[in-house]
């Protein structure tokens, strides 16, 4: 498991530099900071494709089954629809309520996004 969580950790630090490298500049040029939760649904969307790949065909490798059913996909989705909820959240809060600049939301989306993500993946998608 220790290898997982390490290959993991590089993938997901992959995902999370494409991340910001959408959402910072949407935070900066294009939306107003109070509007900042806008940016996390493309930047989301576009990590979690890499993600996918990458969690896939490396994090995981070996590890429980591949559904070819579909299935596997849907409940991928639906983890990382949880993620989005929760960089959503941490952003709103972040940039909405307590008025802090965009990239204050990037540090639980850093941190605790990609834990809850991990445990869900590897117990109920890849497990």
């Amino acid at each position: 498991m220790f290898g997982q969580i390490v290959r993991f950790g590089i993938a997901g630090g992959i995902s999370t530099l494409i991340y910001s490298a959408v959402y910072l500049p949407l935070t900066a040029w294009v939306l107003p900071h109070r509007l900042a939760v806008l940016a996390v649904p493309p930047a989301f969307l576009i990590a979690v494709i890499a993600g996918f790949f990458l969690h896939s065909a490396w994090s995981f490798k070996g590890h429980g089954t591949r559904d070819t059913s579909g299935r596997q996909h849907v409940k991928f989705l639906a983890v990382q629809s949880f993620g989005l909820l929760l960089n959503a959240g941490f952003t709103w809060l972040a940039t909405g309520l307590l008025h802090q600049p965009p990239w204050v939301a990037l540090i639980p989306v850093v941190l605790i996004t990609p834990l809850a993500t991990f445990a869900l993946n590897r117990q109920w998608v890849f497990g």
